[in-house]
């Protein structure tokens, strides 16, 4: 069956499962992006504190401590040894809930800048830019890499001082400076540069998360990819395209309908935009899946370089 045009993206699920269900993924990403931020701002605003602090470090209903654990991993690089219990049990309980849940959860259902980058992705498509920089996955392991060793060296968290992340969600709170300039930057090259280059590619906190959740129990399962007629869509819409072949197209290897892969975000785009419901979220140890090895998503990084 042919490609999808893009003008008619989505139009098949709307259809069938209506405007809600089409994008009920896409909604709940949203709303908790805004409330984990409404959150915050609640106690500047209101002076009633449910989250004090920011995605860096922060304290739930003024007892319980969360601390970035990269944060923390550069604390520890820097020399701060001297690190308050508090941070260390935050860095342990924000670990722990990815560790189960998936890294890259953090991604697409926490990080204000997917915002950001999913913005620049619909305007990508909307004005049709074709051209993009190849650049390596990979890349933001040695960028991960080189955040520890800026912090080794330096005895700071020099990171910090430029991180997307930190920048947006704290500007939000308390009001942007340079701020803006880095994620106008982010925006930018994204809509112009790399297709999903920043979250995808360079992202230091997405390949942090990507590693913590390679054992994640939550999964995106194709329990239904006999239903699939290759319109691509889910394609189009995945910001890590990669990790579909292993539940599409492992039929033929008898590979399980499971994407096992961790470069997965669980943001649940190939749910919603998916007209016959291939797609569906379960458990990595689901009863109806036999655990075994996962395709390698290499080879589709390779055939699109």
């Amino acid at each position: 069956m042919p490609v999808t045009p893009l003008n008619q993206l989505g139009r098949e699920a709307i259809a069938k499962k209506g405007w809600f269900t089409a994008h009920k993924f896409l909604l709940a990403r949203r709303a908790v992006q805004l409330a984990i931020l409404g959150l915050f701002m609640l106690g500047p605003i209101a002076g009633f504190a449910i989250l004090k602090g920011n995605l860096s470090s922060s304290l739930f209903l003024e007892t319980i401590p969360m601390t970035d654990p990269l944060l923390f991993l550069q604390m520890l690089a820097g020399g701060f040894f001297g690190i308050a219990s508090s941070a260390i049990i935050g860095a342990a309980l924000v670990f722990g809930f990815y560790l189960l849940i998936g890294g890259r959860v953090f991604c697409s259902w926490v990080c204000p800048v997917n915002i950001v980058s999913d913005t620049a992705h619909w305007l990508r498509r909307r004005l049709g830019i074709k051209g993009k920089t190849k650049i390596s996955p990979n890349t933001r392991y040695w960028m991960l890499g080189l955040v520890l060793v800026l912090a080794f060296v330096t005895g700071t968290m020099t990171y910090e001082l430029v991180n997307p992340v930190s920048m947006l969600h704290r500007g939000l709170i308390f009001g942007f400076g340079f701020g803006w300039a880095v994620i106008l930057g982010v925006f930018l090259f994204d809509l112009f540069i790399a297709e999903h280059g920043w979250c995808g590619h360079l992202c230091p906190m997405g390949a942090f998360y990507n590693l913590v959740g390679k054992t994640a129990l939550v999964r995106v399962h194709a329990p239904r990819r006999d239903l699939c007629d290759d319109c691509m869509e889910c394609y189009e819409v995945c910001p890590e395209k990669q990790v579909l072949p292993a539940a599409l197209k492992g039929a033929k290897d008898n590979k399980p309908p499971i994407i096992l892969s961790s470069d997965c975000t669980n943001c649940g785009r190939c749910v919603d935009i998916c007209g016959v419901n291939v797609f569906e979220f379960g458990l990595r140890f689901d009863a109806k899946m036999e655990a075994c090895s996962k395709l390698d998503t290499g080879d589709y990084v390779k055939n699109q370089a």
